[in-house]
């Protein structure tokens, strides 16, 4: 490539910012010719640029040049839990005995007479997870609960997605995408639920992030020896997952969360699908954006070439 730099202006939210762009991002993207750029909304776009890529939701007449990450229309289709996951069934997956799917789940509105009713002519078991039909990041968002019997259906307010609860071995597999590059990581979840155990459970159980309920007989040590223990996806099934939904997606950006059935240790199911999400996170996450970075700087100069 060119020794010439390129600058890459982004818009993002303060609490985006601050977890995302920081210092060891900067410096790394610096150190391969990628100038991370803030910028200003209430400054001309025009003053500010001209920029080779924009991310995150920025795009006008006045940087026609510049490649846009990602593109709104695709990112708001992320934005309906209940057609989020539709794409999934969609994908071509030719694993050696992995299949990918997505839980059994039903939409119930407002007018909605009985949520029990919507459950059992669904084929839906309890215990069902209930979250907001709305996934736009916000904290509402994210206020979701499991349901462990049909008395807790009192406590929920439409419109919501009910979404059929499945046993996983208290692990989820957070797939993040960045262009072409892939990293899963393990992270602890909802801890299984044995049958035996949902009569002396509460009815419902609220938290604000799925992924981060603990078990109250589980402590930090037994957490990390069952995350430890736990046995990664084939890497070629995960790649292979990922690069279709980016495809179908049309997004560079975003994650998926993926679960393993404990019944049918092969059926690997994607339970969320989310924009631009917490990269910072992962371990050395500098290096997988800086790299996705220069795919985009490879492309803009494809462009300009011709």
């Amino acid at each position: 490539m060119p020794e010439r730099r390129f600058r890459f202006g982004y818009v993002l939210a303060s609490k985006k910012v601050s977890s995302f762009i920081q210092d060891s991002l900067i410096n790394h993207a610096q150190e391969n010719g990628i100038d991370l750029v803030p910028i200003d909304l209430d400054k001309p776009l025009i003053e500010q640029g001209p920029f080779d890529c924009i991310f995150h939701k920025l795009y006008g007449p006045e940087n026609p040049t510049a490649i846009i990450v990602d593109p709104i229309d695709a990112i708001e289709k992320l934005h309906n839990r209940l057609t989020m996951l539709d794409v999934v069934n969609e994908l071509k997956i030719a694993g050696d005995n992995e299949t990918i799917g997505i839980p059994i789940q039903i939409f119930v509105g407002e007018n909605s007479e009985s949520l029990l009713d919507a459950i059992t002519s669904q084929g839906l078991h309890f215990p069902v997870i209930a979250k907001p039909l709305i996934a736009n990041g916000s904290a509402d968002s994210h206020q979701m609960s499991l349901v462990l019997k049909p008395e807790g259906l009192e406590g929920l307010k439409p419109p919501i997605v009910l979404q059929e609860f499945v046993n996983h071995g208290g692990v989820i597999f957070k797939v993040y995408v960045a262009g072409e590059h892939v990293k899963c990581v393990k992270r602890r979840s909802l801890p299984d639920i044995p049958e035996e155990k949902l009569g002396i459970l509460e009815n419902l159980i609220s938290f604000s992030q799925i992924s981060n309920l603990t078990a109250q007989d589980q402590n930090d040590d037994s957490f990390a020896e069952l995350i430890e223990k736990a046995v990664m996806p084939p890497s070629r099934f995960v790649t292979d997952v990922a690069n279709q939904l980016r495809d179908a997606l049309k997004l560079h950006l975003f994650n998926f969360d993926m679960i393993r059935d404990e019944k049918v240790g092969n059926r690997y199911l994607v339970i969320d699908i989310n924009y631009f999400p917490g990269y910072a996170k992962m371990p050395n996450y500098e290096t997988m954006m800086t790299a996705f970075f220069l795919d985009i700087a490879r492309e803009k100069l494809n462009n300009e070439s011709r």
